[in-house]
C-alpha cells in the first residue's frame, strides 16, 4: 500500500472497518485500497479517465462520473461513508455536493484546502497576486479551483444548512494543528459531517 496523503490518513483512520464507503473524486484509488485493505466495501466516482484505468487496474470498483451531475443517481442511505477529499472546491454547486453527500450516506467527510491560511493571506496582501504553494501549486489560470473555501467558509454553510459536524481535523504541512483560529492557521481541513 503507497503512503496516504496526510488527509486521506485522517479519514482512513475514522472510517470504521466493514463499511459501505463511496469515494467520490477518488483519483487513482489509493484511499479506496486502503479502505479495502481494512475491509471495508469501498466504491469510487471518478472524472478523469485515466484515474479511472489506475484504480480499476488495481481491482477497485471505480466508475466515471462527474459529482456535480451524477450523484443524484445514487440511492438514499446507499453508504456509511461518502468522502469528498480536495474536490469541494472545484465543484459547481458545493452546497448542493454536500447535500447529496449526506443523502446518500449516513456520514461524510469533507476536506478542502483552507484559502485563508496566513501564507495565502501574506502572499495576497505583499505580492497582490494569487499565491502558489504546496497546496495550491498551480497558477489562478491554471487551477481545478472554482471556488476558495475557508475553514470559517464551510463552517457557516454547514450551520445554515443545520447539518452536525461530528469530527474535524485542522492540518498545516503534514502534520495536525488544533482547532484554536484554524482559519488563519491551518492549511488543510478535514470534517466528518452527520445528518
Amino acid at each position: 500500500m503507497s503512503e496516504l496523503r496526510p488527509d486521506l490518513a485522517v479519514i482512513a483512520a475514522h472510517v470504521a472497518a466493514g463499511s459501505r464507503v463511496l469515494d467520490v473524486g477518488c483519483g487513482d484509488g489509493t484511499l479506496m485500497a486502503a479502505l479495502r485493505d481494512k475491509g471495508c466495501d469501498a466504491r469510487g466516482l471518478e472524472l478523469d479517465p485515466a484515474n479511472v484505468a489506475a484504480a480499476v487496474s488495481r481491482g477497485l470498483s471505480v466508475v466515471q462520473g462527474d459529482c456535480n451531475v451524477d450523484l443524484t443517481d445514487y440511492p438514499a442511505d446507499s453508504f456509511d461513508y461518502v468522502i469528498l477529499s480536495q474536490t469541494l472546491q472545484t465543484t459547481m454547486r458545493p452546497d448542493r455536493v454536500v447535500e447529496q453527500l449526506l443523502r446518500i450516506g449516513q456520514r461524510a467527510f469533507v476536506s478542502f484546502p483552507n484559502f485563508a491560511h496566513w501564507r495565502v493571506r501574506l502572499s495576497l496582501l505583499w505580492g497582490g497576486r494569487m499565491p502558489v504553494t504546496r497546496l495550491l501549486p498551480v497558477a489562478w489560470y491554471e487551477t481545478p479551483n472554482i471556488h476558495h473555501v475557508t475553514v470559517d467558509d464551510f463552517r457557516a454553510l454547514l450551520a445554515e444548512r443545520g447539518i452536525e459536524v461530528e469530527g474535524s481535523w485542522f492540518l498545516t504541512g503534514d502534520r495536525p494543528t488544533s482547532a484554536a483560529a484554524a482559519n488563519f492557521r491551518a492549511e488543510h481541513a478535514v470534517f466528518l459531517l452527520k445528518r
